[in-house]
């Protein structure tokens, strides 16, 4: 029979050491006879017909058995009946060829086969394909007669599969017969151990594999146990002993993991010290026997005795960073090699893609966390009416479960000093016994106060970057000023700014991580920054809450304003502007008495009419509106309470104090200051119900709690400031915005300035200027201070009066701190001496010591700066005498008093 090969591509023949390529169309032809047996390992002639041409570099090349004879075959199982032929030349092969390629030529034209692929194509249908019987062309061995052939002839089985069929193929072939005949087979090779269990086996024991694997990752959303339980299923996986997992925390260490390790170790990555120190640096895989140590890594394997083979494998991401090192130990038993390597590779790729998702689910449980915890912002902010404190506090413990922070502070920043000042400050997780969160005392939250720029908070706000320090003493920007106030150890911080419209209004501070790595994580970082998107939410709701809740305070004041006040009479008005403007010769006596007028005698309006004259006198009429100067002045008349003492006869004193001290230096001060010092003067004290700040702030007056300091006198400007707005009142009017906005600053400043716990720090201030000799009125600091200690000066005019009206006022005085002190007898409070009606026998020493503490260092300061006001100094210093003289007085009387009793 002949057997028929037909190919659609081109045939590559061997022989004596050349190549020849067959052209496209190829058939070639084995015929066999029967009565010749062919040895063992014998090779048939193979005749082809085509063209062939040499080819050095062809990929296809068919081995034929190297023999020390040449033997000629008549059929494919001829063997040794014809005499050893000497081989054919080069010549003899390329005319052979030529006459097979004629050959094929002509049979292609006479139909025998054709030249196209397609018929190429189906000719390959006539061979056995993959062990699947085929039908046979008329002629040609069928399957039955290869088998009985194969199974008779074993040794030729065994030549051929030895010579052409490789060893993976050998091993598959293994495996399914191992499944076929359902007995485990030990394979014959070296890689049974741990490849063949991977590589080599069938589809349901990989997936057996697999589901074995993947069962251990599941079910926890920890990184590290998921590392640790892919670690442990390789160790089985290549019969290791044992093994150690070091993951990477923090950037440059490698920190060795175990469950059952309560505080594990780190070390740097780098060479010279252990093999995953050194294995982490390369990012390689490395083999180790400890039986011969390496000077990458002379410690080799800390807690390793004995001889043991080492695989070190580094565990990467996808950008190549590093996350693990695994260390595979076998004490007993062969090295590690490629195959092992290959296991832990296979190993990695499914348990590397069940890490992803388990991280995955870790990250979503963790978004969720995070989203429950925003809800809870959100509905504190829009649900509870708390208190801005209150609010923070609560928002910020959230904030620490969060990131699992010891401590929390808010630094809000002060756009007037450039500092950041501590709204909530050191804030503990853990609740007191009545259920609130401590944190650190007031005195301690007021020393936290300092420029931005200093220390980490002052980096952040003055940045607006967020900083994650891991050891606060070795970052050379933190002040261990607070802990050593608060006792308390800082080491870990997590500092990241609040910004509003691009600009820095806060910075948060986390202290402290209370578990896991001890210092602040990435995923920290990111919650954080959610956190303080709503964190800024949070303060700008609070912000808007303290604004409606002062809103309504001021409703309060202005209806209990508009129920004691009326509006200025037409009737008055008119009066007034019939008069025409006051002319000098009208006024001489207020125009010449520079320091020493005082309205005695003289009714209300009699007192508007020589303001109006002082105003006309100083500023005249050209950008002024007469009529609304006198409506004006007659309403702040009417704005005054009739109180003893502060009220307008007051008032007009003050302004008549500083009409003085303008006249009498001409030029010192510009236009728009002088408008705002008199007009100031006029109305630092609207609307005073004759108690001082401290009384007012001790009842919980709804003006305590809209201005906390300086509280009467910021009502005062606010009355003032209610007045311009009022129709046909405003005399500033004609001003330009710019000259406005000037004339309204120096006039809050002027009458914030007549409240005397603001005297003492201005006079300091200036102090320390006169003393350096460095007072200059080209300086606007400078001339704001002294602005504001005219106004003081003025404040106190009584003092500088002659004696007469100094000693009346001063009763006017002691009345309505006598009426304050006998309302807080009424509430069961002791007034100090000052206001106490029965101490008022020693009124002489309290004016001594009152003259003495406050009214001469005034006038000694301010009269070096502008020794115009000298007049007011001396006229202190008599009345001063006068005091002293009713003290000395007093205290004989005393001494009677007590020798009679005794």
């Amino acid at each position: 029979m002949s057997l028929v090969v037909s190919a659609s591509d081109s045939v590559e023949v061997v022989q004596d050491g050349n190549k020849y390529r067959i052209g496209e169309s190829v058939q070639i032809v084995v015929s066999p006879l029967e009565d010749v047996d062919t040895p063992p390992g014998g090779v048939a002639d193979v005749s082809t017909t085509s063209t062939a041409k040499p080819n050095q570099n062809s990929s296809r090349q068919r081995k034929k058995k190297e023999s020390s004879e040449s033997v000629t075959a008549h059929n494919r199982f001829h063997y040794n009946c014809c005499s050893p032929k000497p081989s054919p030349s080069k010549e003899e092969i390329k005319a052979r060829s030529a006459q097979n390629a004629e050959r094929i030529r002509s049979k292609s034209r006479s139909g025998g086969l054709y030249g196209s692929r397609n018929d190429l194509r189906g000719s390959k249908s006539n061979l056995a394909v993959n062990g699947r019987k085929q039908e046979p062309e008329s002629g040609s061995m069928s399957w039955d007669q290869v088998k009985t052939y194969l199974t008779s002839n074993p040794d030729n089985l065994e030549d051929y599969i030895l010579d052409h069929i490789g060893l993976d193929t050998l091993e598959k072939w293994l495996q399914r017969k191992s499944k076929k005949l359902n007995k485990p087979v030990k394979s014959s090779t070296s890689r049974n151990s741990c490849l063949g269990k991977w590589k080599f086996s069938v589809e349901a024991d990989k997936r057996s594999m697999l589901t074995e694997l993947s069962q251990h990752l599941v079910g926890s959303s920890n990184k590290a146990l998921l590392m640790w339980e892919l670690a442990n299923c390789i160790s089985s996986a290549v019969d290791a002993d044992q093994f150690k997992l070091y993951l990477v925390y923090t950037e440059g260490e490698i920190t060795e993991f175990a469950p059952e390790i309560e505080k594990p170790t780190s070390q740097p990555i780098r060479s010279g010290t252990t093999l995953a120190a050194h294995c982490a640096k390369v990012k390689d895989v490395l083999k180790f026997s400890t039986a011969t140590p390496d000077p990458r890594y002379p410690k080799g394997v800390p807690g390793i005795k004995g001889a043991a083979k080492v695989l070190c494998y580094p565990v990467c991401s996808e950008n190549e960073e590093l996350e693990a090192v695994i260390e595979l130990v076998r004490s007993k038993g062969h090295t590690f090699n490629e195959d092992d390597i290959e296991v832990v590779n296979s190993y990695l790729v499914w348990g590397g893609v069940s890490i992803h998702f388990a991280d995955i689910y870790s990250k979503v449980q963790h978004q969720k966390s995070v989203n429950d915890f925003l809800l809870s912002v959100v509905k504190s902010i829009f649900q509870e009416m708390i208190s801005m404190d209150t609010l923070i506090v609560q928002i910020m413990n959230q904030a620490q479960k969060l990131v699992d922070a010891d401590r929390a502070s808010l630094f809000l920043v002060d756009t007037k000093t450039n500092q950041l000042y501590a709204r909530i400050f050191d804030v503990s997780i853990e609740q007191t016994e009545d259920g609130e969160f401590s944190q650190a005392t007031k005195e301690i939250r007021d020393k936290a106060r300092f420029p931005i720029g200093k220390g980490i908070a002052g980096h952040v706000a003055q940045t607006g970057e967020t900083l994650n320090v891991a050891d606060a003493y070795k970052d050379d920007r933190f002040n261990p000023a607070i802990d050593e106030e608060t006792g308390y150890t800082t080491k870990s911080i997590l500092c990241m700014p609040i910004c509003i419209r691009g600009s820095v209004i806060g910075v948060l501070q986390m202290i402290n991580k209370k578990s896991g790595e001890e210092t602040f994580t990435t995923e920290d970082e990111e919650s954080f920054k959610t956190f303080a998107v709503y964190c800024g939410l949070a303060l700008h709701h609070a912000k808007l809450y303290d604004k409606i809740r002062r809103s309504e305070q001021k409703y309060k004041v202005a209806l209990e304003v508009l129920s004691y006040h009326n509006a200025a009479a037409m009737d008055e008005i008119e009066e007034v502007i019939n008069e025409g403007i006051p002319k000098i010769e009208d006024h001489e006596d207020i125009s010449t008495q520079i320091f020493t007028y005082y309205a005695t005698g003289l009714d209300d309006m009699a007192k508007v009419r020589k303001a109006l004259f002082m105003f006309v006198d100083l500023f005249g009429v050209e950008r002024f509106e007469y009529e609304t100067l006198v409506r004006f002045f007659i309403t702040v008349k009417k704005n005054y309470r009739a109180v003893a003492y502060h009220n307008w006869a007051h008032g007009f004193h003050v302004a008549n104090s500083i009409y003085s001290i303008l006249k009498a230096s001409p030029g010192i001060f510009r236009p728009l200051e002088c408008l705002a010092m008199f007009i100031g003067a006029l109305c630092h004290d609207l609307d005073h119900r004759g108690f001082n700040n401290k009384f007012m702030i001790d009842i919980g007056s709804p003006l305590a709690a809209i201005y906390s300091t300086s509280t009467m006198e910021h009502h005062h400007f606010n009355m003032t400031i209610n007045i311009l707005q009022q129709e046909h009142h405003n005399i500033f009017a004609r001003l330009n915005p710019e000259e406005y906005k000037q004339v309204l600053g120096n006039m809050k400043h002027c009458i914030l300035a007549t409240d005397l716990a603001l005297f003492f720090p201005n006079k300091a201030r200036l102090t320390n200027i006169v003393k350096e000799d460095s007072f200059s009125w080209d300086v606007p600091d400078h001339r704001l201070l002294a602005q504001a200690l005219c106004l003081t000066g003025s404040d106190l005019n009584s003092s500088t009066k002659p004696w007469e009206i100094q000693f009346r006022t001063s009763k006017i005085v002691y009345a309505e701190f006598h009426e304050q002190g006998d309302v807080e007898k009424q509430l069961g409070w002791k007034p100090i001496p000052l206001f106490d009606r029965d101490n008022y026998a020693e009124v002489a020493s309290m004016q001594v010591g009152f003259i003495m503490g406050i009214c001469l260092p005034c006038y000694d300061l301010i009269t070096k700066c502008l020794p115009s006001m000298t007049p007011m100094m001396e006229g202190c210093k008599r009345n001063l005498e006068n005091w002293k003289e009713l003290k000395a007085e007093r205290e004989k009387e005393k001494e009677k008093e007590k020798e009679k009793s005794s």
